[in-house]
């Protein structure tokens, strides 16, 4: 009888360990990819810092990406799924020209490239074939 009380103390110990495990306390509470904008902080490696309303984006429940990057609004088409596949059509922008072009149409080519996403908490890391491409941090929920 304790034999048998042990193992089943151990294994309910061990239920409520990985059950109060944090990583799924992130998920359980983790921003929407739609509903959210999202803001740049890393792009192919290398931290990004911006003014507040630079680089944001938000997956809209209709189907469609908007955001603003440098000094230009960007739109486009895209399908996700809840497996974290996601598939971006083809960016509009419009064509200002300024100081951090580069930085945005990089940001173009890898929001093209991306094959998947992963949200933890409140970040967002958009990947391609399993490579993080992108991070991204949750500023606040759309209304």
């Amino acid at each position: 009888m304790i034999a048998k009380l042990s193992k089943i103390t151990i294994i309910l110990l061990l239920a409520f360990s990985t059950a109060c495990c944090p990583c799924r306390f992130n998920r359980r509470n983790a921003a929407p990819l739609n509903g959210t904008v999202w803001h740049l902080v890393q792009l192919a490696g290398r931290d990004m810092v911006f003014d507040g309303g630079e680089f944001e984006m938000s997956f809209g429940t209709d189907g469609r990406l908007t955001g603003f990057g440098a000094c230009n609004g960007f739109s486009a088409d895209y399908t996700a799924t809840s497996k974290g596949v996601l598939d971006i059509g083809l960016i509009n922008s419009t064509r200002v020209y300024c100081p951090n072009s580069s930085v945005e149409q990089q940001l173009f080519t890898e929001l093209d490239n991306a094959t998947h996403y992963e949200i933890d908490g409140q970040i967002m890391l958009l990947l391609q074939n399993g490579e993080i491409r992108a991070i991204f941090s949750a500023v606040k929920e759309v209304k």
